[in-house]
C-alpha cells in the first residue's frame, strides 16, 4: 500500500528568489538554511544543491544541502546545516525524506549525508527534560541506518529566549545581576548604535581580540567579511556596536530569518570591560528582534556538558542570566552509503579538516 508521501517529488531551485519564497513558508527555519548560507559556503568550498520536495505542487520539505567533493577519490559528501526544513511532528512525512536522502547520496555517490536538523530532543540545563518528538526522530533515523556523527559542525546545545511576552515581563524575569549589569552600562555612559557594512573592518578586529582572549580558534578575517557582507546583502544581517565616549567596545552580529533572530558573533576589545557593554548589546538586540516581529532569540551556543569543567561554561554564565531556556538539539546524523568508505573517512576526516584550515588561512 502506497503512503500519502510516496508522490513526494524532488526539484532543484537555481533562483535565490524562489528559494527564499519557499523557505518563508516555514518561518522557523534556521538561517544556515538559507540561501545567504548557502551561497557563502559556495565560495569555500562546498557546492550549493537548494531542493524542494512537493506534493501535489506544495512545498512540504525544504534543504540547502551542500556538497563537496572528498578529494583523490570521486565520491563527494553531502550536508544540510540545521536542516531539512519540514514539520518535524508529521511522522509519515519525516521518514520519507529520511528515504528520499538516503536515495539523493546514492544518487550523488556521497560517501555520507549529514543532517543536522533544528530538532529539540531535550530542554532544560543541569535536568533535561525529554522531549518526546526529538525521541522519535532519533528513533526513525537510528531504525533506518544513521548514525550520531562523530563530526558535529554547529552547537548541538543552545540558548533561546521567548519573545513572544511583553518587553516589560522579558527584563523582569532575568537574573537580578543581568537586570543591574544593563543599567549600569547606561550609567557609565556606554552607549549603542547601528552598524553598517563600513564597520566590518572594526568588527574583525575585535573579534580577532576576543579569540586571542578567550583563547577560540577563529577562520580568516576573509571569510567573516564574506559572511558579513553576504548576509547584509540578503538583508539578514544587524549589526550593533557599544562604545564609551566615541570609542567601540563591543558589538554583535544578529541574523534574522523568518521568526528567529540568531545571535551569531559577539565581539569586544579589552579595556573598559567594567562598562558592561555585553549587557546591554544584548538588550538592545533582544529588543531589536522583538521590533521586527521574531518571536525567538537565539543566544546560539550552550555547554555540551553543563559542568565548570567545559569549555562554554564561562558563555553559559553570560547567557543565562537573560533568562533563556536550553534547547538540547538531536545533533548531526550521518546515513553512511557506503559503509566501508564511511568508516575510512571517520578516520582520515580530522586530518583533512586540519588541511582545509591550513588552505584557508
Amino acid at each position: 500500500m502506497l503512503g500519502k508521501y510516496d508522490a513526494l517529488l524532488a526539484r532543484s531551485i537555481n533562483s535565490a528568489e524562489t528559494y527564499t519564497q519557499i523557505l518563508s513558508r516555514f518561518p522557523s527555519a534556521h538561517p544556515l538554511q538559507s540561501w545567504a548560507w548557502g551561497e557563502l559556503k559556495s565560495r569555500w568550498g562546498w557546492q550549493m544543491l537548494p531542493t524542494v520536495w512537493e506534493l501535489a505542487g506544495k512545498p512540504v520539505a525544504v534543504a540547502m544541502l551542500l556538497k563537496r567533493p572528498v578529494p583523490y577519490t570521486p565520491f563527494t559528501m553531502l550536508y544540510a546545516p540545521k536542516g531539512p526544513v519540514l514539520d518535524y511532528a508529521n511522522s509519515e512525512l519525516r521518514r520519507t525524506i529520511l528515504t528520499r536522502l538516503q536515495a539523493m547520496a546514492r544518487s550523488e555517490q556521497a560517501i555520507l549525508v549529514k543532517i543536522d536538523p533544528d530538532v529539540v530532543q531535550a530542554t532544560g540545563a543541569e535536568s533535561a527534560e525529554p522531549n518526546p518528538l526529538g525521541q522519535a526522530f532519533i528513533a526513525d533515523m537510528q531504525v533506518r541506518g544513521w548514525q550520531f556523527s562523530a563530526e558535529q559542525i554547529q552547537f548541538r546545545n543552545t540558548v533561546t529566549l521567548d519573545l513572544t511576552q511583553p518587553e516589560d515581563d522579558i527584563l523582569r524575569q532575568m537574573k537580578q545581576k543581568t537586570r543591574y549589569n544593563i543599567r549600569l552600562a547606561t550609567r557609565r555612559e556606554v552607549t549603542v548604535r547601528t552598524g553598517t557594512a563600513n564597520d566590518f573592518p572594526l568588527l574583525a578586529s575585535l573579534y580577532a581580540t576576543t579569540s586571542e582572549r578567550n583563547e577560540f580558534a577563529i577562520r580568516p578575517k576573509s571569510y567573516y567579511l564574506d559572511v558579513w557582507d553576504t548576509f547584509d546583502q540578503a538583508g539578514m544581517l544587524h549589526l550593533l556596536i557599544a562604545e564609551y565616549a566615541g570609542k567601540p567596545l563591543a558589538a554583535v552580529v544578529i541574523i534574522h530569518n523568518g521568526q528567529t533572530a540568531l545571535y551569531m558573533y559577539g565581539a569586544s576589545n579589552n579595556s573598559e570591560r567594567k562598562r558592561m557593554p555585553t549587557y546591554l548589546l544584548q538588550w538592545e538586540a533582544i529588543k531589536w528582534a522583538k521590533a521586527q516581529g521574531c518571536t525567538l532569540y537565539d543566544f546560539w551556543g550552550a555547554p555540551d556538558e553543563f559542568v565548570e569543567s567545559d569549555r562554554m561554561w564561562g558563555v553559559w554564565r553570560f547567557k543565562r542570566g537573560f533568562n533563556a531556556t536550553v534547547a538540547h538539539h538531536v545533533g548531526a546524523w550521518d546515513y553512511p552509503a557506503y559503509p566501508l568508505l564511511y568508516k575510512s573517512l571517520n578516520e582520515l576526516l580530522p586530518r583533512y579538516r586540519n588541511l582545509l584550515r591550513k588552505k584557508q588561512s
